[in-house]
């Protein structure tokens, strides 16, 4: 899968290609990074990306101009579909489901904005899909950018190692995630589970869901539906 990033620091996103699981997934040649700097497509002598704003006002706003130029020099370059991706506060939550749908889906072209975001002509003709990574502000679309190639990457086949693994995490079967231990037993009077030293296959996998489901009704029972929650209820004798 292709991954094209517009940004104006390119070397700061580029480093999301550099490490762990992304890495292997480059290395293995499932993903395949371009990080275009977006003053390539300015046509003045100081490269601007960004201006003050019509009507006032503070901060600065991204320009359209470059933007237009960029993604449609790029979409004239990839013979295949891109569609443009752009993460904003204003956008619709992001989460496993829509993570899963851009892993299956077409290469992807994400727009990384700044200051108080870009110009509205972008959004209303150009960007395909809006995408929040919280209800907070950050200095800009960089990391939230890094997080959605992290979150995508990981669910395209091959790129983690043991694919089972991507199947019984939080959220992919709308829970959290179940407890884990490791070596060694015990560590400061505290035991691992007895269920999970017991080889006992059946017992292990029941003890793991009723674990995600608690976990899920004390943190997020939201996610759950109005039978988890009675079951969860039940087993903590409420």
């Amino acid at each position: 899968m292709k991954f094209h990033v517009l940004t104006i620091f390119p070397d700061f996103v580029a480093s999301v290609f550099q490490f762990g699981v992304v890495r292997r997934g480059v290395e293995a040649g499932l993903i395949e990074p371009h990080v275009h700097d977006l003053r390539d497509w300015t046509t003045d002598r100081h490269r601007s990306t960004d201006d003050m704003p019509f009507g006032g006002g503070p901060g600065m706003v991204m320009r359209c101009e470059p933007i237009f130029s960029a993604v449609e020099s790029l979409r004239a370059a990839n013979p295949a579909p891109l569609p443009l991706v752009y993460t904003s506060p204003a956008g619709e939550p992001f989460n496993q489901r829509i993570a899963e749908e851009l892993a299956n889906g077409p290469d992807l072209l994400l727009l990384c904005g700044r200051y108080e975001g870009v110009d509205q002509r972008v959004l209303d003709n150009l960007v395909d899909r809006e995408i929040s990574m919280g209800d907070y502000v950050l200095s800009g679309g960089e990391l939230p950018v890094m997080c959605l190639v992290d979150a995508v990457s990981r669910l395209i086949p091959g790129v983690v190692g043991d694919s089972q693994s991507v199947h019984e995490e939080s959220f992919t079967n709308g829970m959290l995630d179940w407890p884990h231990y490791t070596r060694p037993e015990s560590y400061r009077e505290l035991s691992v589970p007895e269920v999970l030293l017991s080889g006992h296959h059946a017992n292990i996998d029941s003890w793991r869901h009723e674990q995600a489901l608690l976990m899920t009704y004390r943190r997020r029972p939201e996610l759950l539906t109005q039978e988890q929650r009675e079951r969860a209820k039940q087993i903590l004798g409420l």
